[in-house]
C-alpha cells in the first residue's frame, strides 16, 4: 500500500478496494518501522490519524465526499495545528501547541484527509539541508550520510522514503523546489499569494509561500486543489476561487514556447546535471514544444538580494520569540534584559541567530539605504527579467540545483557555499512567480530535479507540462533502496 500514489489511493477508495483505516495503519506502521532511519518526522499523531481515518470511512461509505478524503498526508512543522505541537524545528517552540488549526490544515481537515503527523524542518525554515533542526538532521532516503535538502526536507524525504504519499510544504526562496529535486519527488512553489498564509509560522513574509510535495505532477495537483483558495484572514493572499488543477493535466503541449536561461548554465552548475536538464528539454521538444534561449542578467544578484530581504523581514518576524508571551523561557531570568537575552540565545539555533544579526544590520538607521533598500531595487530589476522574457515565452525551464545531493555536514562550516544551493530557485520567490520541481534522472546514483518556473497564477499549464513529460519517462518512479526496519 505504501507504494501507492494519491491518485491511486482515490481510486482505490472509491472502488472500495481498501479503507482509508487500512492503508493509514499500513503507512504509521512504515513510519515506526523506518523512519528512525531518516528522522522524517518530528511529531506523529497515531491516535489522532486513526478516529480522522474512521471519520473518513464512514464519509466515503455516504457518498458524496471529495476526492482527497481518506488520503493520508503528513504537514510540515511550520503550520499551526490545533492541539498538536507546533516547533517550526527549533527549541523556541519545542513546547508551542497551538489553539487554532491554519488556513491549509483546515482545509485538509475540511475535506477529510488525514493527518498522519509533522514533519522536520530546517528552524523556522532557515536552511537549505535540513540539518539545522533542533531534532536533528534528516537523512536523504537517496543515500545514509545526503542531505535530503531545506528547509522542507522532512516532507520531502517523507514521500521519497514512501512514508506517505504526499506532504505540506513551505517555499520562501526554493524550500519545496530544492528538497524536490534532491529526493526524486515533485514539488511546487504556487504564485505568491495564491494559498493562504495564515497559520504558517512567518519567516520573511513577502517571500513565504505554502505548498505541496507528492511523488507526481498528477498527485500535486490533487493538492493543490485542496490548499488553494481565498482567505479574508490573509491579506496577502489573492481573492481567487480554488479550482480542481487535475482537469488540465491531459492538454497537449504542442507549440508551447519553452524558455531556457543561458545564466542558468553557467561554470556552477554540475555538468552531468546539465546533460541531464538537455535531455528532458529534448522531451519536450518531441512533444512539440519549442525551445528559446532567453536571457535573466540579474540572475548572478538573487542571491545576495534575498539574503538582505529575508534576513531583514525573519529580523522583525522572530522579534516576538522573547520569553514573555509563548515559547521557550529560560530558567531564573534576574530581569526583563535578561529574559530576552537568555531566552532567545539558548532557545535559536546559529543559521537563526546568523539571520536574525544580518536582518538587524541592514534595517539599521545607518546602513537602511545602502543595504535594504537597494536590495528592493534589486529586486524590482529581477522580476522586470522575469517580465520581459514572459513576453517571449510561456514557460521557463532549467536546472532546480547546481549540484546532487551533497553530504551531510560538507556545507555547514561556509553558509554561502549553503547559500548558493539555492542560486536557481531564489528569483522565482523574489518575483512571486510560480516554479515547480520534476524529477529528470540520476547522476551517480542521486536524483537530479528539472525546475519549470510559470508566469503568475500559470500553475495549471505548469502542471500539465511537468504531468506530460512523466507520462513519457519515468524518472519519477524512481525508488531509493529501502533500510532494514527497525527492531
Amino acid at each position: 500500500m505504501h507504494q501507492f500514489t494519491i491518485a491511486e489511493i482515490i481510486r482505490g477508495l472509491k472502488n472500495k478496494q481498501f479503507s482509508s483505516m487500512e492503508i493509514t495503519r499500513h503507512l504509521l506502521t512504515r513510519i515506526t518501522q523506518l523512519d528512525s532511519h531518516y528522522n522524517s518526522f518530528i511529531t506523529v499523531t497515531a491516535e489522532q490519524a486513526l478516529a480522522e481515518a474512521a471519520s473518513a470511512d464512514k464519509r466515503l461509505a455516504e457518498g458524496g465526499a471529495p476526492s482527497m478524503c481518506g488520503v493520508p498526508i503528513a504537514h510540515k512543522d511550520i503550520f499551526c495545528t490545533t492541539a498538536v505541537r507546533t516547533s517550526c524545528g527549533s527549541k523556541m517552540l519545542d513546547n508551542f501547541v497551538p489553539p487554532y488549526d491554519a488556513s491549509v490544515v483546515a482545509s485538509f481537515k475540511h475535506c477529510g484527509s488525514i493527518s498522519l503527523g509533522k514533519t522536520n524542518m530546517d528552524e523556522f525554515a532557515m536552511g537549505s539541508s535540513n540539518e539545522n533542526s533542533h531534532y536533528g538532521a534528516t537523512i536523504n532516503p537517496w543515500g545514509n550520510n545526503r542531505v535530503p535538502g531545506g528547509s522542507s526536507g522532512g516532507s520531502a524525504a517523507a514521500v521519497a522514503a514512501r512514508l506517505l504519499p504526499g506532504a505540506t510544504a513551505s517555499d520562501t526562496g526554493g524550500s519545496i523546489r530544492q528538497p524536490a529535486a534532491l529526493t526524486n519527488t515533485t514539488g511546487l512553489k504556487p504564485t505568491y499569494g495564491r494559498i493562504s498564509r495564515w497559520g504558517m509560522v512567518a519567516f520573511a513574509s513577502s517571500l513565504d509561500q505554502a505548498g505541496p510535495l507528492a511523488r507526481n505532477a498528477e498527485d500535486v495537483a490533487h493538492m493543490l486543489s485542496v490548499m488553494a483558495g481565498a482567505d479574508v484572514r490573509d491579506s496577502t493572499c489573492l481573492n481567487r476561487p480554488s479550482q480542481d488543477y487535475t482537469l488540465g493535466l491531459n492538454k497537449s503541449v504542442n507549440g508551447l514556447k519553452i524558455g531556457v536561461p543561458k545564466e542558468y548554465f553557467s561554470a556552477g552548475l554540475h555538468p552531468e546535471i546539465a546533460v541531464r536538464i538537455e535531455a528532458a528539454l529534448k522531451e519536450y521538444v518531441k512533444l512539440g514544444a519549442e525551445l528559446i534561449e532567453i536571457s535573466l542578467p540579474h540572475t548572478a544578484m538573487a542571491v545576495p538580494t534575498y539574503y538582505v530581504i529575508a534576513s531583514a523581514e525573519a529580523s522583525t518576524n522572530l522579534s516576538r520569540f522573547d520569553g514573555v508571551r509563548y515559547g521557550y523561557r529560560c530558567n531564573n531570568p534576574t530581569n526583563l534584559r535578561d529574559l530576552y537575552k537568555r531566552s532567545r540565545g539558548e532557545a535559536f539555533g546559529e543559521e537563526v541567530k546568523r539571520r536574525i544579526l544580518i536582518g538587524s544590520y541592514v534595517l539599521s538607521a545607518g546602513y537602511y539605504d545602502a543595504y535594504y533598500k537597494k536590495a528592493q531595487q534589486v529586486r524590482r530589476l529581477i522580476k522586470q527579467d522575469f517580465v520581459d522574457a514572459f513576453k517571449r515565452v510561456d514557460v521557463i525551464m532549467g536546472p532546480t540545483t547546481p549540484t546532487p545531493a551533497f553530504a551531510l555536514g560538507e556545507k555547514n562550516a561556509d553558509p554561502i557555499a549553503m547559500y548558493l544551493q539555492d542560486i536557481y530557485t531564489i528569483a522565482a520567490s523574489l518575483s512571486g512567480l510560480p516554479g515547480m520541481s520534476v524529477p529528470c534522472g540520476l547522476v551517480n546514483g542521486l536524483p537530479v530535479g528539472l525546475q519549470i518556473i510559470g508566469n503568475y497564477l500559470d500553475e495549471a499549464r505548469m502542471l500539465n507540462l511537468a504531468h506530460q513529460y512523466q507520462q513519457v519517462t519515468d524518472w519519477h518512479q524512481a525508488e531509493a533502496a529501502t533500510p532494514a526496519p527497525a527492531a
